[in-house]
């Protein structure tokens, strides 16, 4: 009956295209006889960029409306990490290398038509947000990294930008701003999916970007996030960059900025309350080795 009633809600809440299924899968390669129930929905049309938010609050809310037990964005995602790998692949320049130029990436289709995203049961939402609560976003500043580390360990890392060594008006904060990215610790407090793109000097808002290849194209839509180091909400953002040219350099009025692809990796794994470390360190042992990065704040440099 449940089953039943899931799949009704399901069909209203996607438009009445949407069919949801139980397929009997095995529990695991040693216990080929034994399985369970999984429910999955069938994407009823092609889902482009600009609608993906749209399309995942209906279906989340079909399935909190009618299970015993609360699923959340990301815990859904999480147990369809294609899902992750595709909105990725929609990077401007990963597209350029195959080819394609692309003006609008929210005119790129996330969903096809048929395409099947599983619901996760009671355990499966539970043991993601287990491994959500045990992640933590670090930064380490000099080296120009981001880590996403789950239980201690690390799963992704990615190159970033980081604050300029300088002050400057701002803008949209109204008074000169230390541009350098804050060193400390906190947690993600804020995500907004659609931002707004806002130049902090003049505060103008502006809807395209020029790209590392002279193209102009529109803003991507990719969620940006807002830590809080030290209790102290300071503007530095966790946001993409349109252009990669300047990872792996000081360039930015704070923000730590990644790739347009890795920035949804960020995302997925980090919602709101997320551990989040910005630190400074310029020794760092790797393997045998010890890399040692240039002092990029001069935070040592009455020591020299």
């Amino acid at each position: 009956m449940l089953l039943k009633f899931l799949f009704i809600s399901l069909c209203h809440a996607l438009t009445g295209c949407a069919e949801q299924r139980v397929a009997d899968i095995p529990l695991s390669p040693r216990a080929e006889t034994d399985s369970v129930k999984r429910m999955h929905v069938i994407v009823p049309r092609d889902i482009k960029v600009a609608a993906y938010f749209p399309f995942l609050d209906s279906l989340l809310s079909a399935c909190n409306d009618t299970l015993d037990y609360v699923i959340s964005e990301h815990q859904l995602i999480n147990c369809n990490s294609w899902i992750i790998d595709t909105l990725a692949s929609l990077d401007y320049y990963k597209q350029l290398e195959l080819g394609r130029f692309i003006y609008d990436q929210r005119e790129m289709t996330v969903f096809h038509k048929g395409d099947t995203l599983w619901i996760p049961d009671r355990s499966a939402a539970t043991d993601v947000q287990a491994r959500l609560d045990h992640t933590v976003i670090d930064v380490n500043i000099p080296e120009f990294k981001l880590r996403i580390t789950e239980y201690d360990r690390v799963k992704y890392t990615f190159p970033v930008r980081v604050g300029r060594n300088a002050k400057r008006y701002l803008a949209t904060a109204g008074r000169t701003v230390d541009l350098r990215t804050p060193i400390g610790e906190g947690e993600i407090v804020r995500i907004e999916r659609n931002p707004w793109f806002v130049d902090p000097v003049s505060g103008r808002r502006y809807t395209t970007t020029r790209r590392d290849d002279g193209q102009r194209t529109t803003m991507p839509q990719i969620p940006w996030i807002e830590p809080m180091i030290n209790g102290i909400r300071q503007g530095a953002l966790i946001h993409p960059t349109s252009n990669p040219e300047t990872l792996g350099k000081a360039y930015s009025n704070g923000c730590v900025g990644t790739a347009e692809g890795d920035a949804w990796y960020v995302y997925y794994h980090a919602p709101v309350g997320t551990e989040v470390r910005f630190r400074y360190d310029l020794k760092v042992k790797q393997a045998q080795d010890t890399l040692i990065f240039e002092d990029i704040y001069r935070l040592n440099q009455a020591h020299d």
